[in-house]
């Protein structure tokens, strides 16, 4: 039961900070808003920090849930798979919670108290559905996970950016650069190749 309290607790305050932003939180007035007390905010999340975690978590894993559902044509190629993605996470709406995301990934890369529960999946989460994705379309889960992570550095890198500079005809610009290199498909090395590298 207290699982269930704790995710439908989490769910309003996602809900709550998608109408009014997540600037200035005060667990006080969350609470107030949500018709619960500051005692039991703390009691399910443990800190300030450790709900805004959670917060970043949750809208995570239900981007990640979207994206798994989409239903991509299959002549699309990756370019247009990059693409449809990026205009998902680049949404003006998502914006509040990315701010949020890169605040506290800073803060728990740093090890600061509350915040390091976020590191744990933060880049395999996403490196998983990719490789899932890829797996439809045939493409080899090393090579996929390889390709994976190149792509979600270029995405987060490329998000950062816009949020920093709200340049989003130059962010678009530098997605489609990557995206263009994957017009053909991934890049499958051939033996001859793959064993080159190995020695």
């Amino acid at each position: 039961m207290s699982g269930e309290v704790r995710g439908e607790l989490l769910s309003r305050v996602v809900d709550r900070m998608a109408e009014q932003g997540v600037s200035a939180l005060s667990l006080r007035r969350l609470a107030a808003d949500l018709g619960t007390s500051h005692r039991m905010l703390i009691y399910h999340f443990g800190s300030k920090e450790g709900l805004l975690v959670e917060v970043v978590r949750e809208v995570e894993s239900r981007q990640r849930a979207k994206l798994a559902s989409l239903e991509f044509d299959p002549a699309d190629s990756p370019a247009d798979v990059i693409r449809s993605m990026w205009r998902r996470l680049a949404d003006p709406a998502l914006w509040p919670y990315e701010r949020l995301f890169f605040e506290l990934y800073g803060q728990a890369v740093q090890g600061y108290p509350g915040t390091t529960a976020l590191l744990e999946g933060v880049v395999d989460s996403w490196l998983d559905l990719n490789v899932e994705l890829a797996a439809r379309r045939g493409v080899p889960a090393e090579l996929a996970r390889t390709h994976a992570r190149l792509g979600l550095a270029v995405v987060r890198g490329l998000l950062l950016d816009l949020l920093a500079t709200g340049d989003r005809a130059g962010t678009d610009a530098a997605l489609e650069a990557f995206a263009a290199g994957y017009e053909a498909g991934l890049p499958v090395p051939t033996p001859a190749t793959a064993g080159a590298r190995r020695t």
